[in-house]
């Protein structure tokens, strides 16, 4: 069984039978977050999809209670070892790599975005993520524009996507139905939205709009999960 978890903004985790997922984890600083105690949040991996502070704050605290391996690309790998993450503990990927971890496979793949440490040092590209756990395959955009790249992602008969649809810094609504398409999935969850003013959406008329576009758009509460059901 495949499950999620939203912890707001784009941090989300995912339980592949057993084994937990927590990617971009960002709650402590998220307001709307403040029920969630990091401290119960205990992942066996914690993949990043780039260096923003939004996307790792938490990082280093959830990696040293739980003992989680942390996955980034390799300019992003780097900043992690910085903060006192062990050698061995921190797996540097880049585009095109695939891992075969304990759950499955997971193979690193192209966003479009920029990428730099909390500090404002370069931290390699943006990256996404494509799990295939179980002959599901679960695709996780990190931060990014819409871009003519998701369309190599058509063939692989995708379950599940979780897209930013906030715009201002990613895509928007409208481009993520794009994205939907373009990537042929219709179960999405959305990501990246109404932690900041600038990426606050109108929720019912987002639903709508990807209802009328022939696909299922999912808002979580945050700390609410979901199975995710094969098609």
């Amino acid at each position: 069984m495949i499950k999620t978890t939203f912890y707001g903004h784009s941090c989300v985790e995912i339980n592949f039978n057993g084994s937990k997922v927590l990617l971009d984890p960002f709650i402590t600083y998220n307001s709307a977050a403040q029920d969630i105690d990091i401290n119960t949040i205990k992942p066996d991996y914690i993949l990043l999809s780039h260096c923003h502070q939004d996307h790792v704050a938490d990082m280093a605290v959830i990696q040293k209670n739980s003992n989680a391996e942390v996955v980034a690309i390799v300019e992003t790998a780097s900043w992690v070892r910085r903060q006192g993450v062990a050698e061995d503990k921190v797996i540097e990927l880049n585009f095109g790599g695939t891992l075969n971890l304990s759950f499955g496979t997971v193979k690193m793949v192209y966003a479009l975005h920029t990428n730099s440490t909390p500090e404002g040092d370069y931290a390699g590209a943006p990256v996404g993520y494509v799990f295939s756990v179980d002959g599901q395959k679960v695709y996780f955009a990190g931060d990014t524009a819409l871009t003519k790249e998701m369309q190599l992602l058509e063939d692989l008969n995708l379950d599940w996507a979780f897209l930013p649809i906030g715009g201002h810094y990613t895509m928007d609504v409208s481009d993520a139905i794009k994205a939907a398409k373009l990537i042929n999935c219709k179960n999405i969850i959305g990501v990246h939205y109404d932690t900041f003013p600038p990426i606050a959406i109108d929720r019912t008329d987002a639903v709508d709009k990807f209802t009328k576009a022939g696909l299922n758009l999912h808002l979580l509460n945050i700390g609410e999960s979901l199975t995710l059901e094969s098609k």
